[in-house]
C-alpha cells in the first residue's frame, strides 16, 4: 500500500462518488442515520447525467410521476412542466430535491476521483481526487451510472477539423449558436434522435449519420399547467409501492398472453392501444414473449414497420429507416422516443447517409469524407454513445485485495454478485451498474431499491460491531451464470448493442443487463438479506 501523509486525510464512514438519483439518495439516507458521510461530484452541482447532458432536446424517455423521488417531502411541492421533462427542468428537480434534503453541505463538487485503493491493513478505502484531496473511508459507494464515460471513435484526421466538434455530453451551458449552420450528427441512438429533432429545423443542410436504424416510439409528450400532472397526487403512493411489482420498476409489465394467442384482428387492437398510449408500452407492456419469440418478435416488428413507412415519402427513407425485414431483434437495443422524428427527412435540406453503405473514410478540414463524396459543416455532434455501465468505474483506477485491478479483474468477464458489488473488493457496493436491471429500470427505482439494501447492509454490519464484507467468488460465479442465462433465453445476444458491449472495439461481448425484471431482482435482494447475507464473507 502506497504511503500517505495522515494529517492530510479525511476520514469518513462512507465516501459516496455521483451526484445522480442513485448517490443522493444513498447521502441523504446515510446522513439520516447519523453516519459520518460525503459525496464527490465530478461536475459542479447535482443532477448526474442530468448535469452533463445539457445538448438541445435533452429529455428523459420515462414519464413522471416515476421518474422522481417517492419521497412525499419531495412529490407533495414538487410540479413538472411536462409529462417527459427535458434536462434544465430535471437539473432544477435536482437542485429542489438537494434543499429540501439539506444535503449540500456534504458535497464536494469539480473533483474527479483518481484512485480508489482497498487498505488491507486498515480494512479501509484510501481514495484519491485529481484535486489532490485524500479521503479514507469505510464504505466505498460508486454511483457513476451507465452513461459516465464518453466514447468517440479514433477516425483519421479528427484533429485536423476547424469547424466544432463536440461529444453532447460536452455541450457548454452558454449553449451554441447552431442557426443557419450545416450541421452533422453521427449516432442513431437516442441522443442522436434527441438532436435531430432540435438541430435540423434550424440548419440550413442537416445530415444525420447512420449505422443502425433507430426503432423509436412515440413518445406523446404533454405539456402541464400549475399543479396539474399526470395523475392526481393521492395515488402517488401506490404507485411508488407499485414499482417493486413491474417489469422495468415503472407501473406497467410485460402481458401474461403470448402474441399468437390471439387472432390477428385482436393483435392488431392490442398494439393499437399499445401505440396510442406512447412512451414504452409497445416495448415493455406487450405480449410476454416478444422478445423471446423471433416469429412473435417479427410480428411487433411489422406493426412498427408499417407505421414508420407510412411516416416517409421516399422509398429509400422507408427502406434505410424501416426496412420490409427487420434490421435486428425488435427491442433488443435500446429504443427511443421521438416526436416528428421521421418527418424531418421528408425536408429537402435534411439527408441520411448510411454508414454501412458508404462508411466514413476520414474528416477533413472542412467535413466529413465518406466513400461516396465529401460533406461540409459547420458543426459535427459526435453521437456514439458511452463505454455504458462498466466504463464510469473503470476510469476511477479502482483497486481491491492485493492490488487487484477491477479492470483486470473483469477483463474476462464481467463478474458481481446482485449486480451491486465485486469479490476481493471489500466495502465497496455500486448502483445502476452491470448485471443489474440497470437500462432496463427506471433510474429513481433502482436508486431506491439498490440504496435502501446497500443502506441496510451497512447498518447491519455496524450494529454487530463487524468491519467489513466481502462477496465470495462462488456467489458471483453463480450470479454471472444467472444473468448470462436469462439472457440467452431471451432475443438479445442476437443484437449487437451496448447492452452486449458491442459499441466498444476490444470489449468482451456478454450481457450486461439483467433481464429478469426488477420483481425477480428485488426477490433475490431479499432472499440474500433474510438468509443473513448469504453468498458474503462478513468479518
Amino acid at each position: 500500500m502506497e504511503k500517505f501523509d495522515k494529517s492530510q486525510v479525511i476520514d469518513l464512514d462512507a465516501l459516496i462518488v455521483g451526484a445522480g438519483f442513485g448517490g443522493v439518495y444513498q447521502l441523504k439516507k446515510l446522513r439520516d442515520l447519523g453516519y459520518n458521510a460525503k459525496l464527490v461530484e465530478n461536475g459542479s452541482d447535482f443532477g448526474g447525467v442530468w448535469y452533463w447532458n445539457r445538448y438541445p432536446g435533452a429529455r428523459v424517455d420515462i414519464p413522471i410521476p416515476h421518474y422522481e423521488f417517492s419521497d412525499p417531502k419531495l412529490w407533495k411541492e414538487w410540479s413538472w412542466r411536462q409529462r417527459f421533462p427535458g434536462s434544465a427542468e430535471l437539473r432544477a428537480y435536482f437542485s429542489f430535491v438537494a434543499d429540501t434534503w439539506n444535503i449540500r453541505d456534504h458535497c464536494v463538487f469539480n473533483s474527479h476521483v483518481n484512485s480508489a485503493i482497498w487498505d488491507e491493513g486498515v480494512s479501509k478505502w484510501i481514495v484519491r481526487t485529481r484535486k489532490g484531496t485524500t479521503y479514507h473511508t469505510t464504505f466505498f459507494l460508486p454511483n457513476t451510472g451507465f452513461a459516465a464515460k464518453r466514447y468517440i471513435p479514433d477516425w483519421k484526421g479528427l484533429e485536423r477539423f476547424k469547424g466544432t466538434w463536440i461529444h453532447p455530453s460536452f455541450w457548454p451551458a452558454e449553449g451554441i449558436d447552431f442557426k443557419g449552420k450545416k450541421i452533422a450528427v453521427i449516432g442513431t441512438g437516442s441522443t442522436g434522435v434527441q438532436l435531430s429533432q432540435e438541430l435540423a429545423p434550424l440548419a440550413s443542410e442537416f445530415v444525420l449519420f447512420q449505422r443502425t436504424p433507430n426503432l423509436a416510439l412515440p413518445m406523446k409528450q404533454q405539456d402541464f399547467d400549475g399543479d396539474a400532472q399526470m395523475l392526481p397526487r393521492e395515488q402517488y403512493p401506490d404507485l411508488y409501492a407499485g414499482r417493486k411489482s413491474s417489469f422495468g420498476g415503472i407501473d406497467y409489465s410485460f402481458s401474461a398472453q403470448k402474441t399468437f394467442d390471439h387472432t390477428p384482428e385482436e393483435r392488431r387492437a392490442v398494439y393499437e392501444a399499445l401505440w396510442a398510449h406512447g412512451d414504452f408500452h409497445f416495448w415493455l407492456a406487450t405480449y410476454g414473449d416478444m422478445l423471446f419469440s423471433d416469429e412473435a418478435n417479427t410480428e411487433a416488428y411489422n406493426f412498427w414497420r408499417d407505421k414508420v413507412r407510412a411516416r416517409l415519402n421516399s422509398l429509400r427513407l422507408k427502406d434505410k429507416f424501416a426496412p420490409m425485414k427487420k434490421p435486428h431483434a425488435f427491442g433488443c437495443k435500446r429504443i427511443s422516443l421521438e416526436n416528428g422524428f421521421f418527418e424531418l427527412f421528408n425536408r429537402s435540406n435534411v439527408h441520411l447517409v448510411d454508414m454501412n453503405e458508404t462508411p466514413v473514410i476520414e474528416i477533413t478540414p472542412s467535413g466529413i469524407k465518406t466513400s461516396a463524396k465529401e460533406w461540409d459543416f459547420d458543426l459535427v455532434v459526435c453521437a456514439t454513445g458511452y463505454d455504458a455501465t462498466t466504463g464510469g468505474i473503470l476510469d476511477m483506477n479502482v483497486q481491491g485485495r492485493g492490488g487487484t485491478a477491477l479492470k483486470d479483474f473483469w477483463r474476462d468477464g464481467v463478474k458481481t454478485n446482485l449486480g451491486m458489488c465485486v469479490p476481493s473488493f471489500p466495502n465497496m457496493f455500486f448502483t445502476y451498474g452491470p448485471q443489474a436491471p440497470t437500462a432496463l429500470c427506471n433510474g429513481p427505482t433502482c436508486a431506491e431499491f439498490q440504496g435502501d439494501w446497500i443502506i441496510d447492509v451497512i447498518e447491519h454490519i455496524r450494529k454487530n460491531n463487524y468491519h467489513r464484507i466481502d462477496t465470495s467468488m462462488e456467489a458471483s460465479n453463480t450470479w454471472a451464470e444467472g444473468v448470462a442465462a436469462i439472457a440467452n433465453r431471451s432475443l438479445l445476444p442476437t443484437a449487437r448493442s451496448w447492452y452486449m458491449g458491442d459499441n466498444i472495439p476490444g470489449k468482451k461481448r456478454e450481457c450486461l443487463i439483467y433481464l429478469g425484471g426488477v420483481p425477480n431482482y428485488y426477490k433475490s435482494l431479499n432472499e440474500c438479506a433474510a438468509k443473513n447475507y448469504e453468498g458474503f464473507v462478513i468479518t
